[in-house]
């Protein structure tokens, strides 16, 4: 890694005041630290900045959307925080030229893999957290996240999941939803499991008392799932027909 990437970085996050060490340790990769002893890896704050993520996410998703049932914070927060979502985020962060990482990572393209680059930036949220405090992380993570947030929870609320799922899905070129359903119990209480599969990928699932609403909730979770995917800036098609309809 230059060190002019790592100062360039470091210049980004100016106004949260991390010591020049704290960052240094958000960005080791552990193969950097396994050929650079003592250098401590960005491990312990990968875990406190997954915690404090978690934590402002969900604050921020109570806070600014009463009308949105617990299943569907629960999902959006999961789109929010995941790694296809926070991957492109570190990369227009410049995360990936700033990383430390070992001979073998960097020879294998480890400056763009989704993986390691989700997990630095959850370091960095870490070392910004204990940097800057709550407050502070808050301001960052929610500057990084925001629109981002607003765009998926604003989507959980409008349309018929199944409907949803098959217009994002015709968007992105990945054909029809397939569902696959189980069943079980007896005639008088059955139980239904559902897996959405879009583009032979499962995206989602979910249970209920009829298919129809396994069906439609693991299309609600596998839209969400697919929506975080998307490219920043990309409008996504709205269906007309509002939820329960059909």
């Amino acid at each position: 890694m230059a060190d002019a990437a790592e100062q360039s970085f470091a210049e980004r996050l100016c106004e949260y005041e991390l010591p020049p060490e704290l960052l240094r340790q958000a960005l080791s990769h552990r193969s950097y630290c396994a050929e650079s002893p003592p250098q401590s890896s960005n491990e312990r704050l990968e875990l406190l900045g997954d915690a404090v993520l978690g934590l402002v996410v969900t604050d921020h998703l109570y806070a600014s959307f009463p009308d949105l049932p617990e299943g569907d914070l629960a999902r959006v927060r999961a789109a929010v925080v995941s790694t296809l979502a926070l991957a492109p985020v570190a990369r227009a962060l410049g995360l990936g030229g700033a990383l430390l990482l070992g001979k073998g990572e960097e020879s294998s393209g480890g400056r763009d893999k989704s993986s390691i680059l989700a997990d630095c930036l959850e370091a960095v949220i870490g070392a910004v957290y204990l940097s800057a405090g709550v407050e502070g992380a808050r301001t960052f993570v929610l500057e990084l996240l925001g629109p981002r947030i607003a765009a998926v929870a604003s989507e959980a609320r409008l349309g018929d999941p199944k409907n949803r799922l098959q217009e994002l899905a015709a968007q992105l070129s990945l054909g029809l939803p397939l569902y696959i359903v189980q069943e079980r119990g007896p005639d008088h209480a059955k139980h239904f499991t559902a897996q959405a599969v879009v583009g032979g990928e499962h995206l989602g699932t979910g249970e209920g008392t009829s298919k129809k609403d396994a069906e439609r909730r693991a299309a609600e979770e596998a839209f969400v799932a697919l929506l975080a995917r998307l490219p920043a800036g990309l409008d996504v098609v709205q269906p007309a027909a509002p939820y329960g309809a059909g």
